[in-house]
């Protein structure tokens, strides 16, 4: 008896199931949270810190820095592994060190304990934070559901950000200095959860996954370099210019290495495309200014107005509105007026509520006459502008390549934040004694560097037509 079978009755191999789109938003959303939260949350509780490891100025900047540094430099190593060892995979490591890393600092025992779990901690968000984005932009095709989803991603993340003050007052008055980190565990278990049952690796196991490790090293050193030397400019003055100018030369090391590189950690061609070049340019500038909405404004209100942490903390909660509102808004408006214009709208009503801001600042100034309106105004203009250039930024590119996108969007944001605080901070000390003007005079450069930002949204590309989209198609 014949028993070859009919190879066309063989059962075929079920194909590999993809994420699911709420579970990839979700656990981006919350890993994004997470990553933007622990920038700014640490701050509120420095001085509890100080009391309870006995931490000197230098110690305390140190707790600061070790984070900032290691997740500045590692940014771009850990947007490539994403492509090179699947989301999934890279997406629970980067969550597992900075879980674990958050448990060691909140039961640290001396400084050099807690400024090595934070070193740790930075490490572990910069291989979390571009495989969030790339989650997104991997997941969900180019289109509505695409811009949806960054604009949920985005607003989430500028959430992190204006919530940190809030939950690290709560936390240091009511528990522990120990608990801005040890919060950080069980969300971070329950994320671990998600991720490891709902997520799916897409990459290409045919292909032997290979580091471009001379790539990995000089652009980690030259970011990281850049990122500290900006850090120290204001303190430091021109002693500052050493580690800026060795991590410009590092960073053309890398530029030069990549571009002969067979499989370089950033393909140089994705710059050729002019969303991602222009998109990452406009996101830099915009950054720069963004961080005046939040730490310049904290800082009038607790030194200027005397608010509590607390205090300060509840009353961004408008501004995080503003926020979530404008994310939310975008994608619909996107729909209608497209990306360019949106994003220039957005932009110029950012710059003037950083103007009216400047304005208003007064030593007797109240929530309701010197925060709520420019507050809103500036938070409602960057929710409109950073979702269409975030999807500019990573548009055009192929999915295989989304982590090296994405790991370039956030470090556009990291060198962006670095180099507007240190130039507002500049200008606010140069304006005199008086803490209004200093302010005053931050919020007025915010303007105008959030004007040129918009400027440069001028050069996005067009959108096309649908006639000429098919077509292409």
């Amino acid at each position: 008896m014949n028993t070859t079978q009919d190879p066309a009755l063989k059962p075929l191999r079920p194909p590999a199931r993809a994420t699911p789109g709420w579970a990839a938003l979700l656990a981006a959303s919350i890993g994004q949270f997470l990553v933007v939260l622990d920038i700014s949350v640490v701050n509120v509780a420095l001085p509890h810190i100080r009391e309870g490891l006995g931490l000197g100025a230098t110690g305390l900047q140190w707790v600061v820095n070790a984070y900032s540094l290691t997740f500045a430099g590692f940014l771009l190593l850990g947007g490539r592994a994403a492509d090179l060892f699947g989301r999934k995979r890279v997406f629970i490591t980067g969550l597992g060190l900075f879980t674990l890393a958050s448990l060691a600092g909140g039961f640290a025992q001396d400084g050099s304990m807690l400024i090595a779990a934070r070193a740790a901690q930075g490490l572990g968000a910069a291989i979390l934070a571009p495989v969030t984005l790339s989650l997104v932009t991997g997941t969900f095709p180019e289109g509505p559901a695409r811009t949806k989803a960054i604009a949920m991603w985005t607003a989430v993340g500028t959430a992190g950000g204006a919530t940190g003050g809030l939950v690290g007052g709560l936390l240091t008055d009511y528990l522990s200095w120990r608990w801005v980190l040890l919060i950080n565990v069980p969300v971070g278990a329950v994320v671990a959860v998600i991720a490891a049952r709902w997520l799916r690796d897409e990459r290409d196991t045919a292909r032997r996954a290979r580091l471009d490790l001379p790539g990995a090293v000089l652009v980690t050193a030259g970011v990281g370099l850049l990122a500290f030397g900006i850090g120290r400019t204001e303190d430091h003055g021109w002693t500052s210019l050493i580690p800026i100018t060795a991590g410009l030369v590092l960073i053309a090391l890398f530029v030069a290495v990549e571009a002969r590189t067979r499989e370089p950690l950033v393909q140089l061609r994705l710059f050729r495309l002019r969303s991602v070049a222009v998109g990452n340019l406009a996101t830099l500038v915009g950054t720069m200014a963004g961080f005046a909405l939040w730490y310049f404004l904290s800082l009038y209100m607790q030194n200027v107005l005397h608010y509590s942490a607390v205090r300060t903390g509840v009353s961004f909660l408008p501004h995080t509105a503003g926020i979530i509102i404008g994310s939310r808004l975008a994608p619909p408006l996107m729909a209608r007026i497209g990306a360019r214009l949106l994003a220039g709208i957005g932009g110029l009503m950012a710059a003037a509520g950083f103007a009216w801001q400047s304005l208003v600042l007064d030593a007797d100034g109240t929530f309701l006459t010197a925060i709520l309106g420019p507050g809103a105004t500036m938070a409602l203009g960057f929710g409109l502008l950073m979702t269409p250039l975030v999807e500019a930024s990573t548009s055009g590119a192929d999915s295989s390549e989304a982590g090296a996108v994405a790991g370039v969007v956030n470090t556009s944001r990291t060198i962006g934040g670095a180099i507007g605080l240190t130039v507002l901070g500049t200008a606010a000390a140069r304006a005199g004694s008086d803490l209004v003007d200093g302010y005053s005079t931050a919020f007025l450069i915010a303007a105008l560097i959030t004007t040129a930002g918009t400027a440069i949204v001028a050069f996005l590309p067009k959108p096309r037509r649908a006639g000429h989209a098919d077509a292409a198609a």
